[in-house]
């Protein structure tokens, strides 16, 4: 019993090995013929249209988002948090792939900004965009323009330069709250 016992270990082990082979054939088939792009963007970009027009009615200020851009510029991420300081966020890329975000909030200033700047810190300085007065912060990570409004904070942050910074500060539009019905 002993050779018959050791020819068979020996089909068995021959048996899984040309199996493997014949899966690894057919997985290398199918990719060559699975379509790929490789020239294709891995970013996806979010329309923000329908959550603006959303927020734009909730939100107790007048809501900030760019319009005008150029476009290689893309938004990544959109969000509004009603419960935390009915924050609005809208992310986004600029040409050169940097990171520049659109933040407002109703949450205290000396609170929020360094957070949403990720700790950058007022300079003193302003700088004139599309007529508005910014205060200029910086930081390790993020830099940011700083607009305060009347109950709101709106904040131009990010990794990208200043420039970018700038352009989408000058890039945005705003339209007030809905007017509250007189008792």
């Amino acid at each position: 019993m002993g050779p018959v016992a050791s020819k068979r270990g020996k089909q068995t082990v021959r048996d899984m090995f040309l199996s493997t082979l014949v899966i690894a054939a057919c997985a290398g088939v199918i990719y060559l013929f699975i379509p790929k792009d490789e020239h294709a963007d891995p970013i996806k970009a979010v329309d923000f249209t329908v959550e603006l027009a959303t927020v734009r009615t909730a939100a107790p200020y007048p809501v900030a988002a760019p319009e005008g851009l150029p476009e290689k510029w893309k938004a990544t991420s959109v969000r509004y948090d009603e419960a935390e300081g009915k924050a609005w966020h809208l992310g986004f890329l600029d040409a050169d792939r940097r990171y520049v975000a659109v933040e407002q909030s109703t949450a205290a200033a000396r609170t929020y900004v360094p957070e949403v700047s990720q700790k950058a810190k007022d300079t003193g300085r302003t700088e004139t965009v599309a007529g508005k007065e910014w205060q200029v912060w910086e930081g390790e990570k993020y830099n940011a323009l700083v607009l305060p409004g009347k109950g709101h904070t709106t904040v131009v942050t990010g990794s990208a330069p200043k420039e970018s910074l700038v352009e989408m500060a000058a890039a945005l539009k705003t339209t007030p709250p809905p007017a509250t019905p007189a008792s």
